[in-house]
């Protein structure tokens, strides 16, 4: 048997449980047992009974048991961990945890599933509520869809999990840690807010009057020309001119629109000293936000969007293809120092053919004359 047995069972057996870091602590319940075993085996001493030292003895085996069921049950345990595509700061989004048993024989009760977060860390951990999985069978997997909010843009990291259980009498807590690195892109939030309100009409009108085409709005009058249809005739304005004039009319079927963020604080202003107790960085998560606003407000209305900022420009495109590329770029922007020469601004005047609406720190007075009358200019003086 040792020389043929043995060493085919031990090709079939999987070792990696040798190599798991176990963590132990024992529980409330755990302690009142321990102290129950000191009571009896402080008895048996003292009297000799050989009843009290046979109790004893199944005492001890129940914890050795103990340890030994919850090794098994946390061995060939697997854990993944599901994330939606695209997230939104301060939106509920659904992730998926799945545990998988790779035991041939066995399968594996009571296990938790938590975040590990380590001591000092500064940000909250990914997994902030316990995921609990009462039963799962032997080479199969079992999945739970756990509610999960990010309250802020960026990158969110998770470097390792932990899978608990206290199977099967809850005596020891026993945990084995993953280190499953976990990374999720957060865009900044979408949901209209306050100045976004107050700044779409304004900026409807900008659009409005410097584009023309079929919508309903009027956008200047001309004189007729033979290819012009006769139901857009002003018959009152060529009464008074003497002349057929015509309507033109605001383009709602083509908007092209250059959405312009500018990273870069006033030169006046540095992190830690706005003078309205408001910090460089808080403004510009203010600019971030204002900017994803309006790129998904250009998305739904289906337009043509192209970015531009501190060393990114995209395509000209209809916005369903180029927004989450917006959205990545604007969770993971940061505040530059100030550019004295204001050289995106500047660069803005190679592209006259497009509306340009451009957030920015400067001051009045800094846009170039040649960039402001195609321009809706958003100052972050005034929206914050």
């Amino acid at each position: 048997m040792a020389v043929t047995l043995v060493p085919a069972m031990a090709q079939r057996t999987p070792l990696r449980w040798i190599g798991y870091k176990m963590e132990y602590r024992v529980s409330r319940a755990g302690w009142i047992y321990f102290g129950g075993i000191i009571l009896v085996a402080l008895a048996a001493l003292n009297t000799g009974n050989n009843l009290l030292f046979l109790v004893l003895a199944c005492l001890i085996a129940i914890i050795l048991m103990s340890g030994i069921l919850s090794s098994i049950t946390l061995s060939g345990v697997e854990m993944r961990l599901e994330l939606p595509e695209h997230i939104f700061a301060g939106q509920p989004v659904r992730a998926n945890i799945q545990l998988q048993n790779d035991k041939h024989t066995l399968p594996s009760f009571s296990l938790r599933v938590e975040a590990v977060k380590p001591k000092n860390a500064p940000a909250a951990a990914m997994l902030e509520t316990p995921v609990y999985f009462p039963y799962l069978p032997k080479r199969d997997r079992v999945q739970q869809t756990v509610p999960m909010t990010f309250m802020r843009r960026g990158v969110h990291r998770q470097d390792a999990f932990r899978i608990v259980t206290r199977f099967p009498f809850g005596f020891l807590q026993k945990s084995r840690r993953l280190d499953l690195r976990t990374e999720a892109v957060v865009y900044p939030s979408v949901a209209p807010t306050d100045e976004l309100v107050e700044i779409l009409p304004g900026l409807h009108g900008a659009l409005e009057s410097l584009s023309k085409g079929r919508g309903q709005d009027l956008y200047a009058l001309r004189g007729y020309v033979a290819n012009d249809s006769v139901r857009h005739v002003h018959w009152k304005a060529s009464a008074r001119s003497g002349s057929l004039m015509v309507r033109e009319f605001t383009r709602e079927d083509d908007c092209r629109v250059l959405l312009v963020l500018d990273p870069h604080i006033s030169a006046g202003l540095k992190p830690g000293s706005d003078p309205k107790e408001q910090t460089a960085r808080e403004r510009f998560e203010r600019a971030i936000t204002l900017c994803a606003a309006l790129s998904w407000h250009f998305y739904e209305r289906n337009a043509q969007l192209q970015f531009r900022s501190a060393g990114v420009e995209t395509r000209l495109a209809p916005a369903e293809e180029i927004v989450f590329l917006i959205l990545r770029y604007l969770a993971l922007a940061s505040p530059l120092p100030p550019d004295p020469k204001h050289t995106l601004i500047t660069d803005l005047a190679s592209s006259p053919e497009l509306f340009k609406v451009i957030v920015t720190s400067q001051p009045r007075g800094s846009i170039p004359a040649n960039v402001w009358y195609s321009s809706y200019v958003i100052f972050l003086d005034d929206v914050c």
